[in-house]
């Protein structure tokens, strides 16, 4: 049998939803013997590699390096899950949208919040620029499960994957699979 190619994602959000991904406590063994964890925020690897078949895509899209990673991990996935509330709506990432662009959110941190030497940081390359507007993930790439939840419980995370891991499609139906929040 071959084993899944599995990645997480992190992208603008607070990693709640990786924290309850490790709340699948001894459950994770079960899936460590079915999957190779090919891309994550727990290990080591730079670049996203090709042939993923099944993806969590944490957190919503909120600069420039977030745009170019959904992007890469859509082309080179199988399956992607917007894992969490950020992901599925923008959640508390997008709460900046209000404000018509990043520039305000950019002079309150950096200049008017300042206590010392006020700038707004700008290093290309080093630091991504902010995008006017943080969105969902399916506002950029196609999505294929939804998986909300801020975070989506371990049971939720539990209930997507392992239908997946026997060739299934997940059916999370019910305010306990579906619910916001």
């Amino acid at each position: 049998m071959t084993r899944l190619k599995l990645a997480t994602v992190w992208l603008g959000g607070c990693s709640g939803c990786h924290m309850s991904f490790l709340d699948l406590d001894e459950w994770l063994f079960d899936l460590a013997a079915q999957v190779d964890l090919v891309y994550s925020p727990f290990m080591d690897t730079k670049e996203y590699p090709e042939g993923v078949d099944v993806v969590l895509i944490e957190g919503a899209i909120a600069n420039e390096e977030h745009l170019h990673m959904i992007k890469t991990v859509r082309e080179r996935s199988q399956i992607l899950i917007s894992f969490g509330d950020c992901a599925v709506t923008g959640n508390v990432t997008a709460l900046r949208n209000p404000l018509g662009s990043a520039e305000p959110v950019l002079q309150r941190c950096y200049i008017e919040a300042a206590d010392i030497h006020p700038q707004i940081p700008q290093e290309p390359g080093i630091v991504p620029q902010l995008l006017d507007r943080v969105t969902p993930v399916h506002a950029v790439v196609p999505v294929d499960i939804y998986l909300p939840g801020c975070p989506p419980s371990a049971t939720r995370i539990k209930a997507a994957l392992e239908p997946i891991l026997h060739g299934e499609t997940p059916q999370l139906a019910g305010r306990e699979f579906i619910k916001f929040g």
